[in-house]
This record gives structure tokens, sequence and C-alpha cells, in this order.
């Protein structure tokens, strides 16, 4: 199969020059059928027509998945069963005893290959006097669904297993072959990512589009983050003589506000400026004495521009300038604690383009919009940092890790429909309706078990 790399030009990383023609014409074709309205254009119509992914839904956030106490493995093993059901080959990757992927593979009409990812665990529910339902307990109110995951990201996640299982039961391909990678740890330490890396080879894939939360929005762009540790050597002396020793904790200081000076140089047209910040310190050995010693940690927030090497190269740039100036009387130790790439898809990459093309026969704006937190894109792209990455979801980014977080259940179906339109999946179940036209399940039809019209055909509508 021919690699990323080889489609690309020189037009510089994650612009992708379309050399699949044949596949790019039959997706135009199946926007351009969308104005013909073969389908109802309504949001409401999107809700109706996917009682059983809200189902789905519902049963994925009833799985306890929260990072660190519970077993995320159990969220692999409901999504392989429910897509082997439905005959989709699925499998779980076991990593150890409360962390596993979910893997599983649908073959397109060509060898094009998408992934789709999503993540299967949640954060801790936090201060429960805070919620309004039971966050471990799926609440349907007021056209949202309300549980921990909510938005970020079961909503995501359930809508790519949903279309899944569509394909399986349909048994009609997609345009191009899906892999779906549900991992675990992301909230954390990104160990399923990481796994995936190791046992599946990503480099010919021609999109990554995760469904983390963005209200259905375009998620061009996404942050960066570098977690440091600073530690600082001084000396000590008593706190009524400072001028005899080196402050250990101020001189740390001083080096964190040239870094956020540096830093705050950088822009970016979407997600703005980077961030640096202290999140822990630690120093001082009692009131009275000059701290010898601080340890700082701190996050920083990157932008498409900035890789993780140049903020490394300067914070070490900077310690060196200040030991010089202080002939070694301090020292400066930096321990990178977490490294993630930002990530940005080309406005002409032919995902974006195809996405903004359908948003536009349907009459809507394709807004786009960027995500400040990490996830697992920046673990999945380490090998092949030229593999296009779109985030889009339907949760919403807002409400994640919040109390009271939720999902709308129009942005749900209008998600499932976007998906289904772009990738070419029926992913409408038809109701079966008497010959007349009316729906089995309506009561005017049903008298003791029969239908008042003596109807005996089933037909679907």
């Amino acid at each position: 199969m021919e690699s990323v790399r080889e489609q690309r030009e020189g037009r510089g990383p994650n612009v992708i020059r379309d050399s699949m023609e044949e596949n790019e014409r039959i997706s135009m074709q199946q926007i351009e059928r969308t104005k013909g309205g073969r389908k109802e254009n309504t949001e409401e119509s999107s809700v109706e027509s996917i009682e059983e992914s809200v189902a789905l839904l519902k049963e994925i956030l009833a799985i306890p998945s929260v990072n660190g106490r519970d077993n995320e493995g159990a969220v692999a093993e409901y999504i392989a069963n429910y897509l082997r059901e439905r005959n989709v080959d699925a499998s779980v990757q076991k990593i150890d005893e409360t962390h596993a992927n979910v893997v599983a593979k649908v073959e397109g009409k060509s060898s094009e290959i998408v992934v789709w990812n999503g993540h299967l665990d949640t954060v801790p529910y936090g201060k429960l006097k805070e919620w309004n339902t039971d966050p471990a307990v799926p609440s349907e109110r007021d056209g949202r669904i309300y549980a921990r995951g909510a938005s970020d990201m079961k909503s995501g996640l359930a809508a790519m297993v949903y279309l899944l299982g569509r394909i399986g039961e349909t048994g009609k391909k997609p345009e191009q072959t899906i892999l779906f990678l549900g991992t675990c740890d992301e909230e954390k330490n990104g160990l399923g990512a990481k796994n995936v890396l190791k046992e599946i080879n990503l480099s010919s894939v021609s999109l990554l589009l995760i469904g983390e939360p963005t209200g259905c929005k375009l998620g061009v762009a996404q942050k960066g983050c570098v977690w440091i540790q600073l530690n600082v050597s001084g000396k000590t002396s008593h706190g009524a003589y400072p001028e005899e020793g080196y402050n250990a904790v101020e001189y740390g200081m001083k080096i964190v506000h040239r870094i956020k000076k540096w830093i705050m140089t950088y822009e970016h047209r979407i997600l703005g400026k980077p961030t640096a910040q202290i999140t822990m310190i630690r120093g001082g050995v009692a009131p009275n004495m000059t701290p010898d010693f601080a340890e700082i940690l701190l996050d920083i927030r990157i932008i498409p521009g900035i890789s993780t090497e140049d903020v490394e190269r300067e914070i070490q740039k900077i310690c060196r300038e200040e030991e010089a100036e202080l002939n070694g009387a301090v020292q400066f130790e930096i321990v990178v604690k977490n490294a993630r790439r930002a990530i940005e898809i080309a406005d002409e990459e032919k995902w974006i383009q195809r996405l903004k093309e359908y948003f536009r026969l349907k009459g809507v704006k394709a807004e786009e919009t960027g995500i400040n937190y990490f996830t697992d894109a920046s673990v999945l792209v380490q090998k092949e940092s030229e593999i296009p990455v779109l985030l889009f979801g339907p949760g919403e980014p807002q409400s994640a890790h919040k109390p009271n977080e939720f999902v709308e259940l129009k942005k749900y179906g209008k998600y499932i429909e976007t998906l289904g339109e772009i990738f070419s999946i029926n992913y409408q179940k038809k109701k079966k309706s008497c010959i007349i036209g009316r729906n089995t399940e309506a009561p005017e039809c049903i008298e003791n078990g029969q239908r008042k019209c003596g109807a005996s055909m089933l037909v679907e509508k």
C-alpha cells in the first residue's frame, strides 16, 4: 500500500496530496446526494433514527471506568462483544488487570485506511453533592444524557461503535477501511495508545479521527503539553542573613519567569497563546532558614510551531545562563516528566475540505475550534508525525471533567449522521410497519396483541 509519505509532496507537514482520485470522486458524489433530500434535514429526525445508539451510549456509560479506580477493560470487553454480535472483527488487547484496549477493523471498498479513536476511561466523579444525578448512572432528561463520561468521551466512542455495528449488520462496505482503536488510560499516562504503537503499524493511515468533545465543531488544532520538573540547589543561611546564602526557591522563580516570558512570544490563530504555570512546588527547611533546595513542577501547554524539544532546549539555555551569572553557586537540573506534541491539521487536507463541503450542502457553517488539553493523538502520531489528525466529537468541551457532565442528544445524532454520510455508512435502521404504513407499535394498530386492520404483512419503511 502506498504510504502516507509517498502521497505527500513538498507542501509542508500535514498537507496531503490526494492521489486517490477515484475515492475522492466517489466521496464527493456521496456528499452531493445530500442535496436531493433523501432524508429529512432536521436534527429531530436524526434523534428519532438513533434509538439503538442512545441505548448503546447508556450501556457504555453505565460501565464504570474511572481512571486509576475501575477496570477499564470491562468497557473494552463490552464493546468487543457488541461488535462481534454484529459480524465485526473485534479483539481485546489486555495490558494488565485493569487496562485493555479494544481493536476492530472493517474492510472498505478501497485499501485506504482511516483510524477512528476513542478512549475508554473517565476522570473521577468529584464531589457527589455537586451532581444533580448519580454520575455512575446515565440519566436522560431535557434532551440530554447526564453521566460521567457523557461528553468526555463515551458519546463519541459509542457513536463510532454504533456505526461499526451497522456496517456489520448490513454487510455493506464503507468507502475506506476503518480501523477502530478504543484506548485505555488516556486521562493519565496514555498506556493504551502506547500499547497500540507496539502492536499496530499506522504508517499507511490517511486520517486519525478522534471523537473528543468538540460540540460537533472541527477540531483542527490541539495544544501539546510538557511537564518539567526543575530542581534547584542553592545554599542555606540564617534567615536574618539571607545575603550569606543562595535562596533556591527565589532563583527557581527567576527561571520560571524567564520561561513564561519566552513562551508568551508565540501565538496561534485558533489556540491563542501557549501557557506555563507552576502546578507544584516544594522547598525550604525552616521558617528562619534560607532554603537550599527547591523542586518546581511546571505545566507548559505548547502550540503548533513549538516542539517539545524546543521547550527543553530553551529551558536548558536559560538555566545555563543563570548558572554562569552566579559562578555556579546555584545549580539547576531539568527532568522532563511528560512530553506531548501539539497537533494541527492543514486546511488544505482533503478530509477537512470534504467535511466543510458536507456542512455547506447541509446549509450549516463548518465551525473550527481548538483544544487546549492533550489527547491520545500526541501519542498515536509519535512515529508518523505526518498523519492528519482531526478532533471531532459530539460532546461539550465545557462540560468535561465537571459535575453534571452531559451530552446533547441532538448533537449525538448529528455526529452519527455526519460520520455516516462522510464514510458512506447505512446508519439508519428502518422501522417495520404494516402494509397501510403505520408503525407496528402504534397503539391504534394493536388490540389484544393483534393488528386491528387484520394486516399480516410487515414491510420496512
